[in-house]
């Protein structure tokens, strides 16, 4: 399976946009633990506030919710480090369902 890098920057730019969901699979190179997670946005229907979330496990053991996107940026949910710490270690499979290329128009 091919994988997929973007800047931190470019990750915080999509994730602060006007998204009703957002869903992008990856894993954390080096992390064996971290080889099949999701991270997201979803809007909440009765308060039409965003949550950010991350699905780090399979079994749910680490799966986490956040009201803020500072919150879920600075949550030190991977091996008590945040995912800026690790981001040159992430690389992305998809993007709201597509190739993360693809979607970035990158090769």
């Amino acid at each position: 399976m091919d994988d997929f890098k973007i800047s931190f920057d470019d990750f915080v730019s999509e994730l602060s946009k006007d998204w009703i969901c957002l869903e992008v699979w990856f894993c954390v190179d080096n992390y064996p633990d971290y080889q099949d997670c999701w991270l997201g946005k979803m809007i909440e229907r009765e308060t039409n506030l965003p949550i950010y979330w991350y699905g780090l496990v399979e079994d749910g053991s680490q799966a986490y919710d956040f009201l803020t996107i500072d919150e879920f940026l600075s949550a030190k949910a991977f091996q008590g480090k945040s995912i800026k710490d690790i981001w040159d270690l992430v690389s992305l499979y998809s993007f709201n369902g597509g190739n993360a290329d693809d979607w970035f128009g990158r090769k």
